[in-house]
C-alpha cells in the first residue's frame, strides 16, 4: 500500500495525526492521554501519511542537538499496518533529519515492533525498559 507522506502543515493534518495517536496509543494500548500528547509536540516536526485525503499514519522528529534527533509517536491505522505505511513515514522523517544535518537518530521502540526498526537499520542499545507501561528498547541509527 502506498500513501502520500508529507510534512503536517495544516490544522486538519495536525488534528488527524493527533486523533490517530489517541486511537492507537490511548485507546488500543492504554497510554494515559497526558503522556501521549506532550509539550514536545509544539517543537516537533510532524509527518503524516495520507490515503484518500485521510491521515492514516504519522510520526514526529525532535531535534536534540545540531547532529542528533529522536523519532517518536509513530502510528498507523490498524487495518493498514504491515503494508509499508510505517516504513514510508520513517523514511520521510529520516530524510528530513538528513536535510537538517542530523547524523544520529534515536528512538524508543515498543519491543513487539523492534524488528520493524531493525529492518530499517536501527540497532538496539541497552536493556528493555518500561515507558507508559509498555516494554520498549532504545534503538539507534547513524545517518
Amino acid at each position: 500500500m502506498s500513501a502520500i507522506v508529507k510534512a503536517a502543515q495544516s490544522a486538519w493534518e495536525m488534528e488527524g495525526a493527533k486523533a490517530l495517536r489517541l486511537r492507537v496509543f490511548v485507546q488500543e494500548q492504554g497510554v494515559p492521554p497526558e503522556l501521549e500528547l506532550d509539550e514536545a509536540d509544539a517543537a516537533a516536526f510532524h509527518a503524516v501519511a495520507l490515503q484518500d485525503g485521510v491521515v492514516v499514519g504519522t510520526g514526529r522528529l525532535l531535534l536534540d542537538s545540531p547532529t542528533e534527533a529522536r523519532i517518536g509517536r509513530m502510528a498507523v491505522e490498524q487495518p493498514l499496518r504491515r503494508q509499508g505505511v510505517g516504513g514510508q513515514v520513517l523514511a520521510f522523517l529520516e530524510g528530513e533529519a538528513r536535510r537538517r544535518g542530523i547524523r544520529r537518530i534515536t528512538l524508543h521502540a515498543q519491543v513487539y515492533v523492534k524488528s520493524f526498526y531493525a529492518s530499517h537499520d536501527y540497532r538496539e542499545q541497552g536493556e528493555p525498559f518500561l515507558e507508559a507501561g509498555i516494554l520498549h528498547v532504545t534503538m539507534v541509527k547513524e545517518l
